[in-house]
């Protein structure tokens, strides 16, 4: 709600880049000491990190020119420029980017892609709800207007318009990305799941559900099709890969090991 922290002559540091940098120090130092106590390659985990932040903020702006390129059409500088290009996201191109990348690096260090995958996705859920305290901050990503008590008035100069109530949905997302953190954590140390693969697929269909129902409060402009919003839209898919993928995990895979185990029987 108050995007500018501080002021110092021609410097400014922004509320929005600062609760991002918080939540990566933040989420980075859990990560690490994770590492430790877990065994894990502290040089590839530093790897993946880089790769969630620049693969990430890449592929978010790319899909956001993508949706609001009428703006990059008529003002090119109005969306690439700068301090601009640090602002104006989609976080579903941040994660589909990000995942695809880190599966390709996967690859090139012959390391579990799914191992790490489930290692790094709850700290990224972290990540996203200071990002979500951002937005807040910036007004962007807006909810719409509302009589609720929750509702809450911006001031002038924020993104969100001022002067009416409005659903926090920022703070509902962010809210929502520190309970997924916290269950997928929860599947980790006191359900321990052991199937590799499980703890993204849980991340998959729970931020699905939780985005495309906060859509329904937004009012910012963030494109659409048909009747849904962009990301309601692409949450239908992901909530759809999730279910693949854990049908892929927990029923295709396990039967296709289950097979060259009893060929190995069959070849003795």
């Amino acid at each position: 709600m108050h995007n500018d922290l501080i002021t110092i002559g021609n410097f400014t540091l922004h509320g929005y880049s600062c609760m991002i940098a918080l939540g990566f120090i933040i989420s980075l130092s859990l990560c690490y000491l994770r590492a430790k106590k877990e065994k894990f390659d502290m040089d590839i985990v530093g790897d993946y990190a880089i790769i969630c932040v620049l693969g990430g903020f890449l592929g978010a702006k790319i899909l956001y020119l993508i949706v609001d390129y009428k703006a990059l059409i008529a003002d090119p500088k109005s969306v690439i420029g700068f301090p601009q290009i640090f602002s104006g996201f989609v976080v579903y191109g941040g994660i589909i980017s990000a995942t695809i990348i880190m599966y390709v690096y996967s690859k090139i260090k012959k390391v579990d892609f799914f191992e790490y995958i489930d290692y790094i996705i709850p700290h990224v859920a972290i990540v996203q709800g200071f990002g979500r305290i951002g937005c807040f901050l910036a007004g962007c990503c807006y909810g719409a207007e509302t009589t609720s008590p929750l509702g809450v008035v911006f001031p002038e100069g924020s993104i969100a318009p001022a002067g009416v109530k409005l659903w926090p949905t920022q703070l509902f997302s962010a809210v929502g990305n520190f309970v997924i953190a916290g269950i997928l954590f929860l599947a980790v140390y006191v359900i321990k799941v052991k199937k590799k693969g499980n703890i993204a697929v849980l991340y998959l269909l729970l931020y699905s559900v939780g985005r495309f129902l906060v859509e329904f409060l937004r009012n910012d402009a963030r494109g659409s099709v048909g009747a849904l919003s962009t990301s309601q839209f692409i949450a239908i898919f992901t909530f759809v890969a999730g279910i693949a993928l854990g049908v892929y995990i927990n029923i295709v895979k396990k039967d296709s090991q289950s097979d060259k185990k009893n060929e190995q029987k069959n070849d003795k």
